[in-house]
């Protein structure tokens, strides 16, 4: 699998909103000159995440996009697969809606597709874009998975 210039360009961008929304929308003019990605692809992007709910748009001359929630409350996952769609290593390997495929029943590596992808899920669930801009996930850009505390 090999995520998109969409769904990097638009991580991208969200990351940039969270670090300067402040309290003030920004213009997506701001944000293609910072991330060095053209306006009018910004554009499809943005309606994608608008449609997400996940930005919010506001008119006019002080208008641009704000997170529609809390940075810490959006997640890479929701962002990739607003942008992406169902994200999956393997059709077979989708989670609710499988392939219907000759070899279902004998199939022996569809359990490690389905494993390796609930894998990726789960990462992508538990990483946030608050987490994307903290300082301390740069270094590295590997964090470690938090433990999710059910």
């Amino acid at each position: 699998m090999l995520i998109s210039t969409k769904g990097r360009y638009g991580l991208r961008s969200m990351a940039d909103l969270v670090l300067n929304a402040q309290e003030n929308p920004v213009p997506l003019r701001e944000i293609a000159e910072r991330q060095g990605i053209s306006e009018s692809y910004l554009e499809q992007v943005f309606a994608l995440l608008r449609k997400a709910g996940l930005v919010n748009a506001i008119r006019g001359s002080y208008g641009g996009y704000t997170l529609a929630r809390p940075a810490d409350q959006i997640t890479v996952g929701e962002v990739l697969q607003a942008l992406e769609g169902p994200l999956t290593l393997a059709n077979c390997a989708k989670i609710g809606t499988p392939l219907e495929c000759d070899k279902m029943d004998s199939c022996l590596t569809m359990p490690f597709w389905k494993e390796l992808s609930a894998k990726m899920e789960e990462v992508m669930s538990s990483f946030t874009l608050q987490d994307l801009v903290a300082k301390e996930t740069l270094p590295g850009l590997t964090p470690e998975v938090k433990e999710k505390e059910e």
